[in-house]
């Protein structure tokens, strides 16, 4: 009878211990299985994020050239001003006085309406600040249409 008892006590030890191993594996099988499924978004983000980044500096590479572009032509056309070359014209009318004064026949030596020289420049500046303004708004729509949206 003792040697039936010990056998049953140590099969039932034996039982106890598979019984905790398995569920130490099944536990560490279920651990394995949430981290692999982490690891491949984890992934799946780095590979988003970097298709996102490529948009962005291909935005940033393509409005940056066209806002070059701009300010090159811009500067061209300030240089032909300055030597001449152009003209700056306005829309600008000329007002008769109420009153002619004595004399005064008409507006013989009228000349052309024209930008004085620190309009001009600030003409220019207004251009340039513009073509900047306009590539920042086409770039951040660019962005929010090709990368936000994604």
């Amino acid at each position: 009878m003792r040697e039936g008892f010990f056998i049953l006590v140590v099969c039932l030890v034996a039982w106890f211990g598979f019984d905790l191993l398995e569920g130490q594996r099944d536990t560490a099988r279920s651990e394995r299985d949430a981290a692999l499924f982490e690891a491949s978004g984890l992934r799946e983000a780095t590979r988003i994020s970097g298709e996102m980044l490529a948009e962005r500096d291909a935005i940033d590479l393509q409005r940056t050239q066209e806002l070059n572009d701009e300010r090159i032509e811009n500067d061209g056309l300030r240089r032909a001003v300055d030597a001449g070359d152009k003209r700056l014209l306005l829309n600008a009318t000329c007002s008769a006085p109420a009153t002619p004064a004595a004399g005064a026949g008409g507006l013989a030596n009228a000349g052309t309406a024209e930008l004085t020289a620190n309009a001009r420049q600030d003409y220019f500046t207004l251009r340039d600040q513009l073509a900047l303004s306009r590539q920042m708004i086409l770039g951040l729509q660019d962005h929010v249409r090709r990368v936000c949206l994604r």
